[in-house]
């Protein structure tokens, strides 16, 4: 999630802990501090952008670092805060909800969490709330402003924080049991068309949890549906694109592909621009405007070379009108995507692939 909800939520967490033993507004400071640490790891230098994507949200947000950690930082906050001193248990087990509380909201994203590393060190992600939620966010820094306001606990306080922190708790719930409700719903939509995916997921849409994109994988093709808690009866549109593995035939061996491939879930698509091959992870983003896509590879004669991998930011992040067809569809009315409506945006220059042979432009 972003900053300011990890530091409202962390503020929030340590407040409802140790607000009466250290003041509302000492322990929403701390809070906020303590749920931030866990993204210090963006400071981590790596190899290359891939590996700055793959790797983010590694080690520092894992439960078993976090455990470690919780002894140590408290230790440090009982000897600066006279208030504490007396409850060393309860301070620990602050510090380990302040982290914790960070790395689980993380994994109800799509990016991918190391919740256990290193005994299991697969990303987790749930997708079912946006990276930005005002709905999740708002009540939670409403409490913490007053927070910082307050000097002394109060009934008045102990009663907003609790209804914040029981709010938020429940949204996050919403979204989970929404996400199942919209992948159902799309079931049904894919195989009136005839379709049956070898992969699908639903995730929340920006900033709200009514509107929703279901990523359908079937074979060389991807399928976009987006699905509103407000639709009617009226069927919903399929954009279906081409995933164009004639092109990532030609990446065997190549190590940063190999690593989108782990992290996307197989939720990917290759294209050519300028020569070269860009990868995009499907899940994060709107088509043809992904936010991470990678140039990996260029063309060599009969096959693809390995380059240095690179962003490759050459779409913007929305393209015209889709403001107002987000508008639309999230209030339920069916709206074409004028963006996804347009054939062949991701046609590239023909190479020959020493693997599948001759590669055609697409669309």
């Amino acid at each position: 999630m972003d900053s300011l909800t990890q530091f409202v939520l962390g503020a929030a967490v340590s407040t409802v802990v140790l607000g009466k033993k250290l003041g509302p507004r000492k322990a929403a400071l701390v809070g906020g501090v303590l749920g931030t640490l866990p993204d210090l790891d963006v400071f981590i230098p790596f190899d290359d952008p891939v590996d700055t994507f793959v790797f983010h949200r590694g080690w520092t947000h894992s439960l078993f670092v976090h455990a470690l950690a919780a002894p140590l930082i408290g230790e440090g906050l009982v000897r600066l805060f006279k208030g504490l001193r007396d409850h060393r248990w309860l301070t620990w087990l602050a510090v380990f909800l302040c982290l914790s509380t960070h790395a689980l909201l993380d994994a109800m994203t799509i990016y991918g969490t190391r919740l256990l590393w290193p005994v299991y060190p697969e990303p987790l992600g749930v997708g079912s709330i946006f990276i930005i939620d005002p709905l999740y966010t708002l009540p939670l820094l409403g409490i913490v402003l007053w927070a910082l306001f307050k000097k002394d606990w109060s009934k008045g306080f102990s009663r907003g924080i609790a209804a914040a922190v029981v709010f938020s708790t429940a949204y996050l719930g919403f979204g989970v049991a929404v996400q199942s409700h919209m992948e159902n719903r799309a079931r049904d939509v894919f195989a009136e068309a005839g379709i049956e995916p070898d992969q699908m997921m639903a995730l929340a849409a920006p900033f709200n949890s009514v509107l929703w994109k279901v990523i359908g994988i079937e074979n060389g093709t991807y399928h976009n549906l987006y699905l509103s808690l407000l639709d009617d009866d009226a069927p919903a549109k399929i954009y279906s694109h081409p995933r164009r593995p004639d092109l990532t035939a030609c990446l065997e061996d190549n190590e940063a592909f190999e690593k989108l491939v782990w992290f996307s879930r197989g939720y990917f698509k290759a294209e050519m621009v300028e020569n070269q091959i860009v990868v995009s992870d499907l899940r994060m983003g709107m088509t043809p405007a992904y936010v991470f896509r990678f140039a990996v590879a260029e063309q060599a004669g009969d096959g693809a070379q390995a380059i240095s991998p690179k962003r490759e930011m050459s779409h913007r992040a929305l393209s015209n009108g889709d403001g107002d067809w987000m508008v639309a569809r999230l209030l339920g009315q069916q709206a074409v995507r004028a963006a996804e409506a347009v054939e062949g945006f991701d046609a590239g220059s023909t190479m020959t692939c020493a693997v599948e042979g001759p590669i055609q432009p697409a669309g």
